[in-house]
């Protein structure tokens, strides 16, 4: 593929595929959208992770089965059934209709980009979660008077910082070329873009796809330099 992406100028390699697809305002303008619908997916994450996660070990471990169970449920139902369950219940004849407006939308779609990286952010801040004694750490804090919002942000948060930025590089990578959601839900992001552009161009999608892949290998680079940084500094410690 990238050999074939190299040849939109006959007879010889060139990077003007990339070129082309890189000056295309269209490219820069869903790129930068799926950016930033990523980066809110992550911090709506991390809200409903974190502190989930850290209750469920700390007061409800009889029910941490159950609710790994459900973490796991947006790997076994589709996205499509999702999108069709949001067009259905939140239409414009809806009382709560969010689909007949930008912001509610958008809404909707970030909840839905949360659920389908929340079996990659749970695991990741629970696997994180297994390292530390949060009793001991809860029970040090409050001895200190700090109440559960300020333990969750400067002492649990700063303890499994590694793991949730893990969960957030995958997050990274699901949102970026997710295309279903977006589709269905008519926005104009980078998933729906590279079908676009792999529908109507011969050598610029290739380009794309292997932007895609960059894209991807970076925040699977990241993490794995994160987590050996993480395991290094600890061994020193």
């Amino acid at each position: 593929m990238f050999d074939f992406s190299m040849k939109m100028q006959r007879g010889k390699y060139s990077f003007e595929a990339y070129r082309v697809v890189l000056a295309d305002p269209q490219f820069q303008q869903t790129f930068g959208y799926s950016v930033v619908l990523a980066l809110l997916t992550i911090v709506l994450g991390v809200l409903i992770v974190v502190p989930t996660a850290y209750i469920v070990r700390l007061r409800f471990p009889v029910v941490r089965p159950l609710v790994e169970f459900i973490t796991l449920m947006p790997l076994v139902i589709p996205p499509i059934v999702i999108v069709f369950g949001y067009i259905r219940i939140y239409n414009t004849s809806s009382i709560l209709p969010f689909t007949g407006s930008w912001l509610g939308t958008n809404v909707l779609v970030l909840f839905g980009y949360a659920m389908l990286a929340l079996p990659y952010m749970y695991r990741s801040v629970d696997t994180g979660m297994r390292t530390i004694d949060i009793a001991s750490l809860t029970e040090a804090a409050q001895s200190l008077g700090a109440g559960w919002g300020r333990i969750l942000a400067t002492v649990i948060l700063p303890n499994v910082f590694v793991s949730v930025l893990s969960g957030a590089f995958l997050t990274f990578a699901i949102v970026i070329g997710e295309y279903v959601f977006a589709a269905l839900l008519n926005l104009n992001t980078f998933g729906p873009y590279m079908v676009w552009m792999g529908g109507n161009r011969a050598y610029e999608p290739s380009a794309l796809a292997v932007v895609a892949f960059l894209i991807t290998w970076a925040c699977m680079g990241l993490m794995q330099l994160v987590t050996r940084f993480s395991k290094s500094s600890l061994a020193k410690r």
